[in-house]
């Protein structure tokens, strides 16, 4: 048992380290965590400001796997000017392998049609690699010391991103790039093959909201994730809004798991949701699943209404 604990940590540390070439931080509530991977997102909610912080604990009891915090703050300046800032934190092996970014968002509305509008967006900042590589060693059973793990890493890097994202009244796609820098996080050194290359990812999302009636509305959307050398993911999710309170819904993640998530608004002002991630692939046998809260705080300067952008319409 304690081989097999060991090398589920030494496969969740450095798969994971290799695959980030393959796979950003994964969220399944993405739609409330939007301008994260978007930076063209927008909610023409003149004089509100939009606060929000995610926990993931990503695969719960296996050893190192992802831990990953987000926060934004999101505001329009004006009806054609958005702006935001964001922080990830995504932390795997148990403090092993840290990486922190910190983005500033630009994103300008131009009205296309009656109630529809097109927004263009940039992302910039940087993002803080670090390793503790020297802390933990590869050498039980059949494992040893890999050289290109021998020496702990502190990097930092620039991000630049774009993105667009089409909304109405009851509906909105986005297409984007958070980062379109091609990076390498291990260079090569003595022979050894660079490791934890950064790939470009798209992620392409979309949603709408139908009125069943005036207390219900069904909420089915999407997010796709493009990643150059790796399989196509796609999120599915269906959710109801009740009284324009409570959410629940479904989700799935191709090939991956079933989710299930609600979220209530607390006040008018603040919102809370919950999902649990249920992993259908062979890696279930070694986890027990993934929690994630969000929490969210729309503050209105205005006295109006603070729900009303693109995560609730």
């Amino acid at each position: 048992m304690l081989y097999l604990k060991r090398a589920l940590f030494a496969w969740v540390v450095l798969g994971s380290f290799v695959l980030r070439a393959q796979q950003d931080p994964e969220y399944t509530q993405y739609m409330y965590n939007m301008n994260i991977i978007n930076p063209a997102y927008a909610t023409g909610d003149i004089q509100t400001l939009n606060i929000g912080a995610l926990y993931r604990n990503q695969w719960v009891g296996a050893d190192g796997a992802p831990v990953t915090m987000t926060a934004f703050l999101h505001t329009p300046l004006n009806e054609s000017v958005e702006i935001g800032i964001s922080f990830i934190r995504d932390e795997i092996g148990d403090g092993a392998l840290n990486e922190n970014n910190i983005n500033a968002d630009f994103a300008y509305v131009l009205p296309i049609g009656r109630d529809l509008n097109l927004s263009f967006g940039v992302k910039a900042g940087v993002t803080t690699f670090d390793t503790r590589f020297n802390d933990f060693q590869l050498n039980s059973g059949d494992f040893t010391s890999d050289p290109a793990f021998g020496e702990n890493i502190s990097s930092i890097f620039l991000n630049v991103g774009t993105g667009l994202f089409l909304y109405g009244n009851n509906f909105y796609f986005g297409a984007s790039v958070p980062n379109f820098l091609d990076q390498k996080h291990i260079e090569e050194r003595n022979g050894i093959n660079a490791l934890g290359a950064e790939e470009l990812h798209g992620f392409l999302t979309a949603g709408y909201v139908f009125d069943i009636n005036d207390n219900l509305k069904f909420k089915p959307s999407f997010m796709g994730r493009l990643v150059p050398n790796a399989p196509f993911s796609l999120d599915v999710n269906a959710n109801f809004l009740i009284n324009e309170r409570f959410e629940v819904g479904l989700s799935h993640r191709l090939d991956d798991s079933i989710s299930g998530m609600f979220n209530v608004a607390v006040t008018e002002k603040l919102r809370l949701g919950y999902a649990y991630d249920y992993t259908t692939s062979n890696f279930g046998d070694f986890n027990s699943g993934t929690h994630e809260i969000i929490l969210l705080f729309d503050l209105s300067f205005s006295g109006g209404r603070s729900y009303i952008s693109p995560r609730f319409f």
